[in-house]
């Protein structure tokens, strides 16, 4: 019998993607095939996201899709955060899902799927722990990489439940994380992104000295390597040391993505999160100062129990003042066996939705003049690819998928280039490349 092939979709965060690329490298260590469709594939695994309830009904969703377009002998299995949460109850309530695997169980993988397809794998030469925290990226199709270099979070926001399924935190060595950022840069990854559920409180746990500033200056290091950018910063975590680290050294993207959540102190207290809008502002102002060109990304949740029409206008107000070149906005989930899924004065959904797109189409005018405000200026563009002659990259100041992008009149994937912005259309930008 010749190895089973495996098709693997991910949904979710990028911190879902590096687990996907963890889990398709150990496949293929023990002599599984990857399939290039669910069609064709033995194994079909979807990685879900449990992180809010459109994320659950999407991840899903995504279940029953593929399941449609399996072959009637392939196996279904699901993966990642809903499988983490959930378990078995999945199966029960899917009971086209031959096997849940949480995250926890990742190590028991190559097993499980072993015993699903009655085939012999490979002898693993190391422990399937050891594959997980070291394997190389299978699919480098983007010049771009995440590298994740913690899990789990110790934070009790009210109205989030990772913590429940990821754990507490658990910083990875820096110098594992090193050698792995090296890793992937000699296979043509010229940014690494890094990411963690709390990722300015890197080291904490293990009562490392230098923390997350210490560890951006060492994979900053790291030879060849071109760009380094964070995602994920909660705000009381960032140290003055973080802001000087990402503004003086020239590897690192000047690129702040700071989890703000809401401006009205009374919302954010009920959420467990210090702050508000002033002292959001002050944050800002402090990471200006140091770097006066910086891109700022936050997110934010609407309709929190408790929010008014004046809390709104305060997150208003606060967009206006900021001047943030990104922004997501979220409506309130309940997510059960959380704090906040017990608190009184719950707004309407309907009313929660139409306050998000309001404060969305503010942030949109906001990203837009800021990225017209760009217009002239000239800026090194990673090319991530290149599409019937047309090639798309990002500066600096976008984040891969989630910010906007620039599309340029030549170039090759994989390059560096020099450009100069010509156009501005809302969130994206046009240029053409400098000789």
């Amino acid at each position: 019998m010749s190895s089973p092939t495996v098709w693997l979709t991910t949904l979710g965060c990028a911190k879902n993607q590096v687990d996907s690329d963890k889990v398709s490298g150990l496949l293929e260590a023990a002599g599984f095939r990857a399939s290039s469709s669910p069609e064709d594939a033995d194994i079909v695994m979807v990685n879900t996201c449990a992180f809010i309830d459109e994320a659950r009904r999407e991840s899903v969703d995504a279940i029953l899709d593929v399941e449609r377009s399996m072959r009637p002998d392939a196996k279904l299995v699901v993966l990642g955060c809903m499988a983490q949460r959930y378990g078995s109850e999945i199966g029960d309530a899917i009971p086209e899902v031959d096997a849940v695997v949480g995250i926890d169980r990742y190590p028991e993988l190559v097993e499980t799927l072993a015993k699903m397809t009655d085939w012999q794998p490979v002898a693993l030469q190391r422990s399937p722990m050891a594959i997980l925290h070291e394997v190389r990226r299978t699919s480098p199709a983007m010049p771009y990489a995440y590298l994740k270099v913690a899990e789990g979070c110790d934070k009790v926001c009210t109205f989030c439940a990772i913590p429940s399924f990821r754990g507490t935190q658990r910083s990875r060595p820096a110098a594992e994380i090193a050698a792995e950022a090296a890793r992937l840069v000699e296979e043509g990854v010229s940014e690494l992104v890094l990411v963690a559920q709390d990722l300015a409180a890197y080291g904490r746990d293990t009562r490392d000295p230098e923390g997350i500033a210490g560890l951006v200056h060492r994979i900053a290091e790291t030879a060849d390597l071109h760009r380094l950018r964070l995602l994920y910063l909660y705000p009381s975590e960032i140290r003055t040391s973080l802001i000087d680290e990402i503004a003086s050294n020239p590897v690192v993207a000047t690129y702040f993505d700071l989890s703000l959540q809401h401006a009205e102190p009374r919302l954010l207290r009920a959420m467990a999160r210090p702050g508000g809008g002033e002292r959001h502002l002050s944050l800002i102002e402090r990471i200006r100062a140091a770097a006066p060109h910086a891109a700022l990304r936050s997110s934010f949740i609407v309709g929190f129990p408790g929010e008014t029409e004046t809390d709104v206008q305060t997150m208003t107000d606060f967009l206006e003042a900021a001047g943030l070149d990104w922004a997501g906005f979220f409506p309130y989930s309940a997510e059960e066996g959380t704090p906040a899924a017990f608190l009184p004065d719950r707004v309407d959904p309907i009313e929660s939705a139409e306050r998000t797109r309001y404060l969305q189409q503010i942030q949109e005018r906001i990203t837009a003049r800021r990225q017209a405000d760009r217009v002239g200026g000239v800026v090194d563009v990673l090319i991530d690819q290149v599409e019937e002659g047309v090639s798309v990259g990002r500066s600096f100041k976008e984040a891969p998928e989630i910010d906007g992008m620039i599309t340029l009149d030549r170039g090759v994937q994989g390059a560096w280039v020099r450009a100069k912005i010509t156009g501005a259309y809302g969130p994206d930008l046009e240029g053409e490349v400098q000789e």
